[in-house]
């Protein structure tokens, strides 16, 4: 039953099949004749047009020729004429053989005066550009001149102010350092006065006194042990002094150096600096 079913079901599928490419094969004739039609048309206005183009292109061709034989004609006129012009010409030539080798002379020179010409242009440029680099230089080089009077003026005030300063330092210290050192010398005599005052009552009063040896001696080491406290005293002032001394020695030293720096000599100071002598000297 089941092969007898599929066996129904194959056949009226094989039929519709064949049923739809019956139809489908009327179809594509049907197309096919149209488009057939559609092209023999087409073919046929194409040919008709093609037959019009070519029959303007031969009228037209025909024309030409018959403008181009006039035109033959006309250009063997015109050759005819430009012989009897050539001719002519020829003659002319002859009669400018002269010149022309008076002109080609002169065009000989004018080349070689346009050699230098060139050369000399040549030159021109290369001063001009020389010029303009010396331009630029100079440009430059006044700028920088500008800057260095103007670092030139700074560093002159500077040094003025410098001047000044050292100056009034100077001043300033050689007064201080003179006051010291007076003080110093004053205090150091009236010590020795002193001492000299003391050693003379000191005889004085043994020779008054009548002192026993051991008593004498003791008066002696305690004026020993006084004396050598006045001379470490006065041996502290004389350092002190020293000392003082040689810092007004070195700022001078200084000073001087500076002054030699700035290009300042010690002549221009208007006074002469003094130097302090060490004690003992």
């Amino acid at each position: 039953e089941m092969e007898a079913k599929y066996t129904r079901k194959m056949q009226a599928l094989r039929d519709e099949l064949d049923l739809r490419r019956k139809t489908e094969l009327h179809e594509l004739e049907e197309r096919k004749n149209t488009q057939i039609s559609e092209l023999m048309g087409n073919h046929e206005g194409a040919f008709g047009a093609i037959k019009n183009y070519y029959n303007d292109i031969t009228a037209k061709n025909l024309t030409l020729i018959n403008l181009l034989k006039e035109q033959v004609e006309d250009l063997k006129k015109k050759e005819a004429v430009l012989e009897k012009e050539k001719a002519e010409v020829l003659l002319q030539n002859k009669e400018l053989t002269g010149p022309l080798q008076e002109t080609r002379e002169l065009v000989a020179e004018l080349q070689k005066k346009l050699v230098h010409y060139h050369r000399d242009k040549e030159a021109l440029m290369n001063s001009k550009a020389h010029l303009k680099i010396t331009q630029k230089d100079l440009k430059d080089l006044q700028w920088e001149h500008e800057v260095l009077e103007q670092r030139f003026s700074k560093v002159q005030a500077e040094r003025d102010e410098l001047y000044q300063k050292f100056t009034r330092a100077i001043n300033e210290v050689q007064q201080k350092t003179g006051f010291k050192n007076l003080l110093l010398e004053r205090k150091l005599h009236g010590l020795l006065s002193v001492l000299e005052q003391k050693e003379v009552e000191l005889s004085e009063v043994v020779s008054a006194s009548n002192l026993s040896p051991s008593a004498l001696s003791l008066v002696s080491h305690k004026l020993e042990d006084v004396l050598n406290s006045k001379n470490a005293t006065i041996q502290d002032l004389q350092l002190q002094l020293a000392r003082v001394c040689k810092a007004h020695n070195d700022m001078l030293q200084t000073f001087e150096a500076k002054l030699t720096a700035f290009g300042i000599p010690v002549d221009n100071l208007g006074f002469q600096p003094l130097s302090f002598p060490f004690p003992g000297q």
